[in-house]
């Protein structure tokens, strides 16, 4: 039997991708074929947006931001637009959970969970809405007396680029572009060029919710050249991205000449800390296992792929996790019996294949896995859940971001050993705890270098910040962190005289 998703495309009426400008779709002279990471069909053409069409796009938001067509709206329409937007989303999810799952093969059976839900990128744009009218600042008194005041605002940044990954778009969408909205910018967004369907529909539901013209537009393709023309636009004002440590740096460095703003989100090799009095290690396993296999196949950057397992109960972990990896189905990602998606392309399938091999050259003992499925799957790019056990905090599988179905288990035999191998990382995302210690959980929580950390479970929600310590990135998304993060604070000083009184 060979594997298809044509009919799917065909079902939703797909069209080639287009650019989207000023308020307007338009066409590129260069085009892209995404091929289908379950089966290798070309699946769809996406315009290639070169330095010239990134340039209208910057000058549009420009023009829009200068303007104030969105900034010096009505509150009450700002805030409007923002919820008109979220009934939008929910209202037309399972189009956008198909079109999902023609970009990047996550399997419709995951489309409520957090990364991959359209459902939590509605919440996530509804409570930013809330921060419209609570953007205040402060008055303050004069600190050594005398007849002025100061006062402070908070203003929208400018233009913002956002830069999205392909493994979860629908929430990294709404991260990246419900606090700039919220906070009054206008925003180019160019979305991964293996995930633009999905991308392309949200930004014409914009347009549906009443959006003004020009202040979201759209620029689909590759990092070169379009990313780069992006990130190196003079009049972009801040940049939000999220991905790989080695773009982030050259992110950092091309914003350098202008100064622009950066966000940064840069992946992780979260550690789980399972200790011996955890209240159930199984269950833990199967978290682990399920972060790691389930729905996006290890392609998050927060899954818990460094399990740190008390050694009394190593074997009690690896043997649920391996039962938990026998139980991932994969497939056509329409089929609702399908559990978990292809890696993204050929690319990411040979460098996880190849850290599977270097785990076992390094001494790491291969329980599960650790192959390329065949069969009716071998035209996708499909690897069977891998678990490696007796891992060694030095080996490259358990400090790289392999980015795939692969979890690693290092066994330590006390708590302070377990802290110090959870920080020893150059990332500092995500963490997770086990145990039935509320002392011992307060305090490896407040010990622990990273972002967010789950206590007995893990999740993620629209008003809390997300992001990471070390080389795990810069700044957060999620709540008043984020709105923030796209304002400038301005101080006024107000001179209290007969003629302002």
């Amino acid at each position: 039997m060979t594997l298809t998703v044509q009919p799917h495309r065909e079902t939703l009426g797909l069209k080639d991708g287009r650019l989207f400008v000023g308020g307007q779709f338009r066409d590129a002279e260069e085009t892209w074929t995404h091929r289908h990471p379950a089966t290798g069909e070309e699946i769809g053409r996406f315009a290639v947006a070169t330095p010239r069409d990134v340039d209208d796009a910057v000058l549009a938001a420009r023009k829009a931001f200068d303007d104030g067509v969105w900034s010096r709206a009505r509150v009450q329409e700002r805030i409007r637009v923002l919820l008109r937007y979220a009934n939008l989303l929910r209202e037309n999810a399972d189009e956008l959970r198909g079109l999902q799952a023609l970009d990047n093969g996550v399997p419709l059976s995951f489309g409520q969970i957090y990364a991959t839900s359209v459902g939590i990128a509605a919440d996530i744009f509804e409570h930013h809405a809330g921060w419209i009218d609570k953007a205040g600042g402060q008055t303050l008194p004069p600190y050594q007396g005398g007849d002025h005041l100061a006062m402070t605002f908070r203003e929208p940044v400018g233009v913002v680029a956002a830069i999205l990954p392909w493994n979860a778009p629908f929430v990294l969408f709404a991260q990246k572009l419900a606090p700039a909205l919220a906070a009054g910018c206008t925003v180019v967004v160019k979305p991964s060029e293996f995930a633009s369907f999905c991308v392309i529909r949200m930004v014409e539901l914009l347009t549906e919710a009443g959006l003004p013209d020009g202040v979201v537009n759209l620029v689909t393709g590759p990092g070169e050249p379009t990313g780069q023309a992006l990130i190196a636009h003079p009049l972009v004002d801040k940049i939000s991205f999220t991905g790989s440590r080695a773009v982030g740096r050259k992110i950092v460095e091309a914003s350098a000449g202008t100064m622009k703003r950066v966000s940064l989100e840069l992946g992780g090799k979260s550690p789980a800390l399972v200790f011996a009095d955890a209240p159930n290690v199984g269950l833990a396993a199967m978290t682990c296992m399920g972060m790691v296999t389930m729905g996006l196949s290890g392609q998050a950057c927060v899954a818990h792929t460094r399990a740190l397992v008390a050694r009394e109960v190593q074997e009690e972990f690896v043997a649920m996790a391996t039962m938990m990896a026998g139980a991932v189905t994969f497939g056509d990602p329409f089929d609702p019996a399908v559990l978990a998606s292809p890696l993204i392309n050929e690319r990411q399938l040979e460098r996880v294949l190849g850290y599977i091999d270097r785990g076992q050259e390094e001494g790491a003992r291969l329980v599960t896995g650790g192959t390329r499925l065949d069969g009716e799957f071998a035209s996708g790019n499909f690897v069977a859940p891998t678990i490696f056990a007796d891992v060694s905090n030095d080996m490259a599988v358990a400090r790289d971001e392999i980015f795939g179905p692969v979890l690693t288990v290092v066994p330590f035999d006390d708590e302070d050993e377990a802290v110090r191998l959870a920080n020893d990382t150059d990332y500092g995302l995500g963490a997770g705890i086990y145990t039935n210690d509320v002392k011992r959980a307060f305090r490896v929580a407040k010990s622990l270098r990273a972002g967010m950390v789950g206590v007995n479970g893990f999740q993620l929600e629209p008003h809390v910040p997300f992001g990471g310590y070390k080389q795990s990135g810069l700044g957060r998304e999620g709540g008043q962190s984020a709105y923030e993060a796209y304002t400038e604070l301005k101080t006024v000083m107000m001179p209290l005289t007969d003629e302002l009184m």
